[in-house]
């Protein structure tokens, strides 16, 4: 058995996304000592931004006639389509940022795309948690109602596109405690993140059930 596990967080050790991820993991771990993990981190080691259009382009290059950053955007994006596709599950921790999908994470699946056959459904089936934090508040009747548009976008590709069987775990306000603006939210954010941890742990032993 083969785990996937992606990471774009850019916080380090205080990722609260990659958090969550590592109480999935070690609970699919711990039922599964057996299962590989295949990790990439596209926050702290990010696939270069423009890997997907030389790729595209040399996609409609004759072989004989690509350059050396042709064939290796090619590669890269082979290898990132194969890790999809070989995976038996995933673990994806993609938080919100600038009301969007970070750059990184839209690299990562421009190039998955790409390195794979038009069409290609790279988690067809498959068993997929997804990770979603914002660090601050989107929900109905906020400010910020609206505003999230990672989302979406995030469920379209992995289980419309790639056709996961995909799982959602949402936490919001992982900035109370950095942010002063968001003091008075610090039972709401403690609550939030509590639900949060028990639904990744949750997750993670269904996960190594399936």
């Amino acid at each position: 058995m083969t785990l996937l596990r992606i990471d774009a967080s850019i916080q380090g050790p205080n990722s609260a996304s990659s958090a969550l991820a590592d109480l999935v993991v070690t609970e699919y771990s711990m039922a599964r000592p057996e299962a590989r993990v295949v990790t990439r981190h596209l926050g702290a080691e990010p696939l270069p931004s423009d890997a997907w259009a030389t790729a595209v382009g040399a996609s409609w290059t004759p072989e004989t006639y690509r350059t050396v950053e042709q064939a290796s955007a090619l590669a890269l994006a082979a290898t990132v389509a194969d890790e999809l596709r070989h995976a038996d599950a995933a673990v994806l921790a993609l938080p919100l940022y600038n009301w969007g999908v970070s750059q990184h994470v839209k690299t990562w699946i421009d190039l998955a795309i790409a390195g794979a056959p038009h069409g290609a459904r790279l988690l067809d089936g498959k068993p997929v948690v997804l990770l979603a934090t914002r660090g601050g508040a989107y929900g109905p009747g906020t400010p910020k109602e609206g505003w999230d548009h990672n989302l979406d976008y995030l469920r379209r590709i992995i289980a419309d596109v790639w056709g996961a069987d995909l799982t959602i775990i949402e936490r919001e306000l992982t900035l109370v405690g950095v942010n002063p603006a968001l003091d008075d939210f610090a039972e709401t954010a403690a609550l939030m993140r509590k639900l949060a941890e028990e639904s990744a742990a949750e997750a993670g032993e269904v996960l190594a059930a399936r």
